[in-house]
Parts: structure tokens; sequence; C-alpha cells
């Protein structure tokens, strides 16, 4: 997408506040002095077994890029594939789920398109509104503000546990697994990584907002450390920042490190060192397991956010009365790169 940002001159459309020449979680385009629309679409295929849980999931996951900007959303349309075979209950339960996360949102869903399609995919276009100059972008941050996560790793660890050693795993493949000394999926893991991706960032966004944040970015395909690796990216209002982020801060789900030592990982946990390791340094101190949660994707992950250094009682005090978790992980600094201790 980098390559077409050349054919759209920012100086001819000044009202994109953010697009292809700004690289950021969603599109932003500026409707007068008080407000601006957030634009942006995701989707994917199954990650759980049950539809509605997994359509709730996905316009979870479609929703936070817009709180990611600091915005809310006003409405969504559906945008899904399915084998012709699938049954239109099974189709109907995905639906449902989204449109409740939708309707959690305070928004609805004004339509959408469907397409025969050999897997099934499910996801939505998401329209939001934000205030021009409360917009959330990856880039920003200053050195002495404090790095904020508000939800813990290891979603797309847990769910790749549960591919492969769910129902369609087979004796054979089971008895080798568990002679291999690689642990069975504990369901009540899956049900608190469930719990996570279904939890709307809507809170963390308002909370963000509330204490003056504007760089933030949500940890998705690209793991903590990638996500991050953009926030540096974009660098301050000064100049190249730094991040220094603390391993042991790092919150994660229960049971995650049994299933890094077992190898239920995606393609994600070698994919995006490949990718952005140049901008990331380890203390001999951080473990191999702890790296790897790093790096490892998320599905409907958390916000990270830089605070300002003097707003963060406001930000605890507004994530309390918001009932979101929040975990204080490192800090923006001088220089470049991520140093990770």
């Amino acid at each position: 997408m980098r390559q077409l940002a050349g054919f759209f001159p920012a100086t001819e459309y000044p009202e994109i506040l953010v697009g292809l020449g700004e690289p950021d979680d969603a599109a932003v385009y500026r409707l007068d002095a008080e407000r601006a629309l957030i634009k942006t679409t995701d989707f994917f295929t199954p990650i759980v077994d049950d539809p509605w849980t997994y359509g709730a999931i996905a316009a979870a996951n479609a929703m936070s890029d817009v709180y990611a900007m600091g915005g809310e959303v006003i409405f969504c349309l559906n945008i899904a594939g399915f084998p012709e075979a699938l049954s239109p209950e099974t189709v109907a339960q995905i639906f449902a789920g989204g449109a409740a996360k939708v309707r959690e949102a305070g928004a609805a869903i004004a339509g959408g398109h469907t397409v025969t399609n050999p897997e099934p995919f499910y996801g939505l276009s998401v329209t939001g509104l934000v205030h021009p100059e409360q917009v959330f972008r990856k880039g920003g941050a200053r050195p002495g503000d404090r790095l904020f996560l508000t939800k813990p790793l290891g979603t797309g660890i847990i769910t790749t546990a549960a591919k492969l050693t769910g129902p369609g795993e087979g004796r054979a493949q089971r008895l080798a697994r568990r002679a291999q000394g690689k642990p069975d999926l504990d369901v009540r893991h899956l049900d608190a990584a469930i719990q996570s991706m279904l939890r709307l960032n809507r809170a963390a966004a308002r909370a963000a907002r509330a204490a003056g944040v504007r760089c933030a970015t949500d940890v998705t395909g690209f793991g903590l450390l990638g996500h991050a690796s953009e926030m540096v990216a974009a660098g301050g209002p000064a100049g190249p920042i730094g991040l220094r982020i603390r391993a042991a801060d790092v919150p994660h789900l229960p049971g995650v490190w049994d299933y890094i030592r077992a190898g239920y990982l995606t393609r994600a946990s070698s994919r995006n060192p490949e990718a952005f390791a140049n901008q990331v340094r380890f203390a001999e101190s951080v473990t191999p397991a702890q790296r790897t949660l790093l790096w490892e994707a998320e599905t409907s992950g958390g916000l990270l956010l830089a605070v300002p250094e003097g707003q963060v009682d406001t930000f605890r005090a507004a994530c309390q009365e918001q009932e979101q978790d929040c975990w204080e992980i490192g800090e923006v600094v001088e220089g470049d790169g991520i140093h990770v201790v």
C-alpha cells in the first residue's frame, strides 16, 4: 500500500488527516472543525468453533482500529464469504454474534456484502467519529511518556493450541503429541483468551482520551514488538524516539508458557522478527519464551498507549472508572529502536 502513496499526494486531499501517505490503523477524513470520520475494514477466517463467538470476536477486532485512532464507532457493514454447503443457521449465528458486539459498541449494522467462498471469512467495514484534534496516531510519542498495554498477550498462541489439540486431531496424532510431552488444551485457558478477544477497546480509548493521549496503536497481527516498532518508525514531534519495554511487566494469559514450550505457535512467531528484528534488541535476561510471546500475533488485542508522564494518574483513574485493566510495561526514551529488558 505504501507504493500507492505517490499516486495520491496529500496536498491534493487536505481533509484526509491520515491516509496512504501516513500509514496508520485507519484512515481519517475531516468533515469540519469538530468532526472527522474514521474508516477501516478487517476480516478473517474462524479461530474458534462456536459461530456466534467467532462473529463477535471478528467484529470486536474490526472495530478496534477505530478505538486505536481515538474514536467511537457509529455504524458498520458486514463483509463475509461462506461455502455454499455451510448451513443457513451457522451463517445466521455468525452475523448475530457480530451484530451483538456492534450493538455493545453503541453502533449499528447498516448493510454489507457476502460472497460464496471455499473457506468462511467474516468481518466489518467500520465507520467512526473523532474530534480532529483528538486523533490518536502511531507517531507522536515523546521521551518520558509511559507505555501502557490494556490486554494481556497470548490469544494467537492459545487459539493455535486449540486448533492443534481440538476435535479435528486424529487419535494417532493425539497419542504422538502426548508421547512428546505436549499438553492438551485447558478449556479454562481458551475461555480466558475468548473473553479477552471479546472485550472492546472502547473503554481503553475513552480512558486514553481523558488523559490526553495522542500516540497509540492496537496489538494485532504484528505482535507487541511489531506494532511497537511501527510507533518507533513513526517517530516523535522532535524526531526519533526509542522504547524501553520491561518483559516481566508485560501481562500474559494463563497457560501461555506451557503452549509456547509445546510449540503451539503461529507463522507470525517467525515472520514478525524477520520483518522487525533490526529495530529490537534484547537483554540477556529476556528468555526465549518471553521473546516469542512479545513477537507472536494477537487477535483483538489491547491498545498500546504512550501516556504523557504527567497524565499517568489521570489515565489510571479513568481506567478504574471504566473498569478497564491496564499494565505499565515501559517508557518512551531518547534515541531510536526498542530495548527489551
